[in-house]
């Protein structure tokens, strides 16, 4: 990883000395941000430094901690030095990676930003007196986050790595009759991290709560012989994540052939992720796919073309096909169509896209098609769309199983995507 980093620092720096070219700055602060105690209290919220600051170390940042950047100069980390007895030691971490920083320990009440030049500008929370406001910044650099270079594929490889083996260790739980709670403890035992460390909560739902979208309970009660485990979770790397779902069955039925065929429209849909494609219309192409699903299993009797003329698709895969993964889950910049900051919305078909641009090579994203049995949803379909053709036995049958997701995280190529999870999974079984 060494080499592969000190290549990503070279990127990373030609890219910021051309904003601070652009913008006529003479030196930007990153700042990972400081912690944030709950009202009244005197305990923090779970701490995730700011992802610009993130994106420049091989190590999770804490907080208070800033990099500053010069043209022309190594960058400068300027590192917390705490006089405190409550808490472990925080030493900067050892490596090759300091070879190419300045290192400079700070306390809390230190003016280390008094050497700064003129013209800086600030990126983070919590804006500094010292810096001068520069708009359109924040847009101009969280355009290029979208494109990753191989040391940040290698950290999500990684993490697909980890987050891979707690999904079988999930499924092992499930099918031994563990609650919700114990497989998502399952999970965290074998990616060998905390709740905290998840870059996301983990998502573990059975049977009906399989329908629930943001499922965020993890219930204690044992369901004997659950027939449905929906779980998305993933691990961290560095601040690196993987964003990993998948939908386990019990019984060789109806329901598990749904999983099976949505699994292969998945998998096209990977293989479809190439430089140069919309990703807008491979969300079309999902809906396509989920209309001939329904067709097919014989939940809804109305044609393809009908189907998407009365959105009967959108009742039962109501979110996007996927988003940019990075430092984020849902990555930055995912409508932002150039430096500038233009946005492209998601159009009335797909309100919910998180993603709206044209995929270019290195992108990470995620596939998700979706396939739910969500009474809300349906019961609107029964009182806004006439002639909707679905099957109400068929789809009562299928309530009781919830729903099916199954996600993947892929490096999109000029013409053969890598897909981090499935080649997760192979090494892991």
């Amino acid at each position: 990883m060494t080499t592969l980093y000190q290549e990503h620092l070279v990127v990373l720096q030609q890219r910021y000395q051309d904003a601070m070219a652009h913008f006529d700055l003479n030196a930007i602060v990153l700042a990972t941000g400081g912690k944030c105690y709950y009202f009244q209290d005197d305990h923090t919220v779970p701490f995730h430094a700011y992802s610009g600051a993130q994106q420049w170390l091989p190590f999770t940042l804490g907080a208070d901690t800033f990099v500053v950047l010069q043209a022309g100069q190594k960058p400068t980390l300027v590192w917390p030095i705490r006089e405190d007895f409550w808490h472990a030691a925080n030493p900067v971490p050892s490596g090759d990676w300091q070879k190419d920083w300045h290192i400079v320990p700070a306390k809390k009440d230190d003016q280390w930003f008094n050497s700064l030049p003129t013209n800086t500008a600030w990126l983070g929370p919590e804006p500094m007196p010292f810096a001068i406001p520069c708009d359109g910044l924040k847009a101009y650099v969280d355009f290029s986050k979208a494109v990753k270079t191989p040391f940040e594929i290698e950290a999500m490889r990684r993490a697909s790595l980890r987050g891979a083996t707690g999904h079988v260790a999930a499924e092992a739980a499930f099918l031994a009759g563990k609650s919700e709670l114990e497989i998502h403890l399952a999970f965290l035992q074998a990616s060998q991290q905390s709740a905290i460390q998840e870059p996301y909560p983990g998502i573990v739902g059975l049977n009906e709560h399989a329908a629930v979208l943001h499922y965020e309970h993890k219930a204690t009660d044992h369901i004997p012989n659950a027939r449905t485990l929906l779980i998305d979770a993933g691990a961290n790397e560095h601040g690196y994540a993987s964003d990993i779902t998948r939908t386990f069955t019990r019984y060789e039925d109806d329901f598990r052939a749904l999983v099976g065929d949505l699994d292969k429209i998945e998998k096209t849909l990977c293989q479809n992720a190439v430089t140069g494609v919309a990703f807008r219309d491979l969300h079309q192409q999902t809906l396509i796919g989920i209309a001939e699903l329904l067709h097919e299993h014989k939940i809804c009797a109305l044609s393809v073309e009908e189907q998407l003329a009365k959105r009967i698709p959108q009742v039962f895969f109501p979110h996007g096909l996927g988003h940019l993964l990075g430092l984020q889950v849902h990555d930055v910049g995912g409508h932002q169509i150039d430096q500038v900051g233009t946005l492209r919305k998601p159009d009335e078909d797909a309100p919910f896209l998180r993603l709206t641009r044209t995929l270019e090579e290195n992108m990470v994203i995620t596939i998700e098609p979706g396939l739910y049995f969500i009474p809300m949803l349906i019961e609107k379909m029964q009182a806004n769309i006439p002639q909707h053709g679905c099957d109400m036995t068929r789809i009562q049958h299928f309530m009781p199983y919830g729903g099916i997701r199954i996600e993947d995280n892929v490096v999109v190529k000029n013409t053969q995507p890598e897909n981090l999870t499935r080649d997760a999974f192979e090494k892991r079984h």
